[in-house]
């Protein structure tokens, strides 16, 4: 793409780093055919290039937001297919973030709309604060369908009333101790995220983790300190709280490297993990920061990297029973992870059905889910389709997000299909406990049987 950028506008950093990566895009428009947006729409500014050109329109000639940029920027779930589908590497992820940061800077949204997005920036990156919203919102949860019915504002406030559950878990042990021991001689030492959504939503997805690595030697450290790792409100154009949040995961992370040591940073949720494995680019301009951001993106892992990168002693239980894996967008499309997930769930002994039209987007998208709940609904019935043709008996995923997403359409349709995260099925088949989920949805024990699997990576 030929671009016309004033020289003094280049020396901004985001800006001469997004013109670049304007220049790669070709036009050819192969990202439209696996937009959501635009597959739902059919409108092409509700495509990757559609917006590729409202974005290098607004920054190249310095203009200020204008409310149909922002309409379709905002449409846009950041799922990152387009990039994975693209033939000339063009990175629309640095390109779409840099866009919602720039119109976060130069728009004046609507009252009402200002004052949601600021409300959930407020709440969701706090693991106290979240908790106590929640339990407003069970209270109010009866309200959703009335309040859904209302345009904008209401539309809003019934989405996230009805995504709300209808009870809070106990918090875990991840909460109350640092340090977790290994069972027998540590072979090794992680810092596991333990995140600000997710330990409230599902805490036992921590907890199966954190057994699962102690079972196999690992020793899991979680810092007090560390909070959320930022991504929930990045990705909303807020900068500067973002990148806040981020710094105080990587000091937490960094005294632990410079202390006893790490062989990974742990993440449990895919789209946590897309944005610390990017904190290197994030912080490229950041004297004070760029060094120790680019070696905890190095050091990240998604739980199911790092457990196929270990060899496994436990016995395992086999099951056989059908799991469907749903992949995240930030799992598949962000970090390139496709094959390892599924590979230590056939090794546990489940039977892996993969998701027709596996690469769309289930809605959720980090607060989506809640901005834009009309599209988001039409996206989740979309893929609670695909999941039920497969005709699964557990569904399972690496993203609280989409568990949140998907189990809210079963709920919907009175289906009760467990959804459980990834490492939940694996602890369970090599000896912690049932999912809560699948007590829930009635199964019976499964004996555990001697029999040793590797897990080595390939």
């Amino acid at each position: 793409m030929q671009t016309n950028f004033a020289p003094e506008r280049l020396k901004d950093q985001a800006t001469a780093t997004s013109e670049k990566i304007l220049r790669t895009c070709v036009h050819c428009g192969f990202c439209t055919a696996t937009c959501p947006t635009y597959l739902l729409l059919g409108d092409e500014l509700d495509s990757p290039r559609g917006r590729i050109y409202l974005i290098k329109d607004m920054l190249e000639n310095d203009r200020p937001a204008t409310p149909q940029v922002v309409k379709h920027i905002d449409r846009c779930l950041s799922c990152l297919s387009c990039m994975t589908t693209c033939p000339s590497g063009v990175h629309y992820m640095h390109l779409v973030d840099h866009a919602r940061s720039y119109i976060e800077d130069t728009y004046a949204r609507p009252p009402l709309d200002r004052a949601m997005r600021s409300v959930l920036a407020a709440i969701l990156p706090y693991r106290g604060r979240f908790r106590l919203a929640l339990a407003g919102a069970m209270l109010a949860k009866p309200l959703a369908p009335l309040l859904r019915r209302i345009p904008g504002i209401g539309a809003r406030m019934g989405a996230m009333l009805a995504l709300a559950p209808s009870r809070l878990p106990a918090r875990s042990d991840a909460e109350k101790l640092t340090v977790f021991r290994p069972e027998g001689p540590r072979t090794g030492r992680v810092a596991l995220l333990n995140g600000c959504a997710q330990p409230v939503l599902q805490p036992s997805i921590n907890d199966a983790a954190i057994r699962i690595l102690n079972r196999n030697g690992v020793e899991v450290v979680i810092p007090r300190d560390e909070g959320c790792c930022g991504a929930l409100v990045h990705h909303m154009g807020r900068n500067e709280q973002g990148h806040a949040l981020a710094k105080g995961a990587i000091d937490a992370w960094t005294r632990e490297i410079e202390g006893e040591g790490l062989d990974a940073i742990i993440v449990t949720t895919s789209g946590c993990g897309t944005t610390v494995k990017d904190y290197g680019f994030m912080f490229r301009e950041d004297p004070a920061y760029a060094d120790k951001a680019a070696r905890v993106s190095a050091l990240a892992r998604d739980i199911t990297e790092y457990l196929g990168s270990i060899e496994w002693k436990a016995p395992v239980r086999r099951t056989g029973d059908v799991v469907t894996y749903h992949s995240a967008c930030s799992m598949q499309h962000g970090q390139k992870i496709t094959d390892a997930p599924k590979k230590l769930l056939k090794a546990a002994g489940f039977l892996v059905k993969d998701v027709p039209e596996a690469h769309i987007c289930c809605g959720s998208a980090g607060t989506y889910n809640i901005l834009q709940p009309e599209l988001a609904g039409q996206l989740r019935e979309r893929k609670v389709d695909n999941i039920q043709k497969t005709r699964p008996e557990i569904v399972a995923t690496g993203n609280i997000g989409c568990m949140t997403q998907i189990g809210k359409g079963f709920a919907d349709r009175g289906v009760r299909i467990p959804i459980v995260h990834t490492v939940e099925l694996l602890d369970w088949a090599t000896g912690g406990p049932m999912p809560e989920a699948l007590e829930d949805a009635g199964f019976g024990h499964r004996e555990a049987q001697d029999e040793p699997v590797s897990f080595a990576a390939e």
